[in-house]
């Protein structure tokens, strides 16, 4: 697929996905969603072993594109529950679901589903002049795209509420000290350290990393004797891994190790 509308490229095992409608804010279009989920389909096979998200310009993703969402000319309007359907669902799924670990590089303004799309990753860094907005009651509208369920996880309950219901704009460094994302890091300082933890985990145990993932969203919905067998699972399947054995070798070699990701 020729894309229009994101870049895509892999380097030294680090996969880069940035969406590129800037005179748009990266707000999302039918041709915008059909081409990330391509692309996202590609990483593992490209040889990735992480994936950076980030927006082209001034913006990360102002969510969707409302020039879409205009009544027809008979007067009817478009069933935003399909659009969720067809398209959001299956990009957060596919996201949260990518066999490497992810992180999203909030270059600016995320909003909606954009903002969204962020808490999705496994880790989010922002640049200081970054902000999030959950701007759906805006617009008469409940937060969608995952945002009801990761808000609530990552701010708490209260926070999240506040957010959704009034839409205001929070800060990065407001967004770090809520714990919403890992970091906020100065804009000057952003595109090194974003370079910097891409390579840390794409040289990382790739499948400790997505092993970790699936443990933590599991342990919402698990009692504690619950959790405790699926770690126990997890630590014994790593346990027979090549990453395993030369962890432990570095270890006692005094040396960093040189995870392969097997």
């Amino acid at each position: 697929m020729n894309y229009t509308t994101i870049q895509y490229a892999v380097q030294s095992h680090v996969a880069r996905l940035t969406l590129n409608r800037p005179e748009r804010l990266n707000a999302f279009n039918a041709a915008m969603h059909a081409e990330v989920c391509d692309a996202l389909a590609r990483v593992a096979a490209d040889g990735a072993r992480v994936l950076v998200l980030t927006g082209a310009g001034r913006g990360f993703c102002a969510g969707q594109d409302l020039g879409e969402r205009q009544p027809a000319a008979d007067g009817r309007r478009a069933d935003l529950g399909d659009s969720i359907e067809r398209h959001y669902k299956p990009l957060v799924l596919a996201l949260r679901g990518l066999p490497v670990p992810t992180i999203a590089a909030v270059n600016g303004v995320a909003a909606g589903a954009g903002a969204s799309l962020a808490l999705a990753c496994d880790l989010a860094v922002a640049a200081r002049s970054a902000a999030f907005i959950q701007a759906f009651s805006r617009i008469g509208l409940v937060p969608d795209s995952g945002a009801t369920w990761f808000l609530p996880r990552l701010a708490g309950p209260a926070r999240a509420a506040g957010l959704a219901m009034l839409g205001e704009r929070l800060d990065a460094a407001t967004a770090a000290d809520w714990g919403l994302i890992w970091r906020c890091v100065d804009d000057a300082e952003f595109p090194a350290a974003v370079d910097r933890l891409a390579a840390d985990l794409a040289s990382g145990p790739t499948r400790a990393l997505l092993r970790t993932r699936e443990a933590m969203d599991a342990a919402w919905s698990r009692p504690l004797a619950s959790q405790l067998d699926l770690e126990r699972d997890f630590q014994r399947e790593l346990g027979y891994t090549d990453d395993y054995a030369e962890g432990v070798a570095a270890f006692a070699a005094r040396r960093a190790p040189r995870f392969t990701g097997r």
